[in-house]
């Protein structure tokens, strides 16, 4: 079976909203990671707390509205009680849950990195097969193009992708990839394996050729 590499997505913070505030003449409000819990007889109203980037004024976005209390399960309602980062940033990122509330966001504040290992020549010289896996692992979603993450982890310029994307040598869930297709968690990249041999030895070319035009 052939070796399937990871590449990780991890974001380093949460999306901010784009919304007027009441208070002062800033358009961004940024996420607590804090809940507010209201409960009325068997009912209970759920929000995340968004506080404006300037003056602190802060906006609640509904999680949950007049829900009876039983349909909560007692492990999410205590990740509620008690702010869990984790399931914060879950409903943060939830483009669901904005639509709901009819606000949107910001995704290009999000800022990441890209976890992965670094494939070499003789790595992939050294491998089986015609084509190279690699599974994306990309838990909370803000619209990342496959594009951005593959010339990210294997290193590759615009031009160099986009040669690969001419010749069908770059599939995506075994679909020839389009270069505007957003990441989900757990795609699966395809990518012919001397296809991109060739481009990083052009790439060493090139790099020798202009050294030796500078000198």
């Amino acid at each position: 079976m052939s070796t399937i590499y990871i590449w990780e997505v991890k974001v380093k913070n949460t999306p901010l909203l784009k919304k007027k505030c009441s208070h002062c003449n800033s358009d961004r409000f940024q996420c607590s990671d804090k809940f507010r819990l209201n409960a009325q007889k068997k009912n209970i109203d759920i929000w995340l707390i968004y506080r404006c980037v300037k003056c602190n004024n802060t906006y609640n976005m509904t999680v949950f509205s007049r829900i009876r209390t039983e349909s909560i399960s007692k492990d999410l309602f205590d990740k509620f009680s008690e702010n869990n980062k984790k399931l914060a940033w879950e409903y943060a990122f939830s483009y669901e849950i904005r639509r709901k509330n009819n606000v949107e966001a910001d995704l290009e504040s999000v800022e990441y990195e890209m976890l992965y290992d670094d494939l070499s020549i003789e790595d992939l010289m050294n491998k089986d097969g015609e084509m190279i896996f690699f599974q994306i692992k990309y838990l909370l979603d803000f619209n990342i193009r496959a594009s951005t993450v593959i010339r990210k982890c294997l290193g590759l310029s615009s031009s160099q992708l986009n040669r690969m994307l001419d010749t069908d040598s770059v599939y995506c869930n075994e679909k020839q990839l389009q270069k505007k297709y957003k990441i989900k968690n757990g795609d699966v990249v395809q990518i012919n394996r001397q296809e991109l041999i060739n481009l990083y030895l052009i790439g060493k070319e090139e790099l020798f050729l202009s050294a030796i035009d500078d000198q």
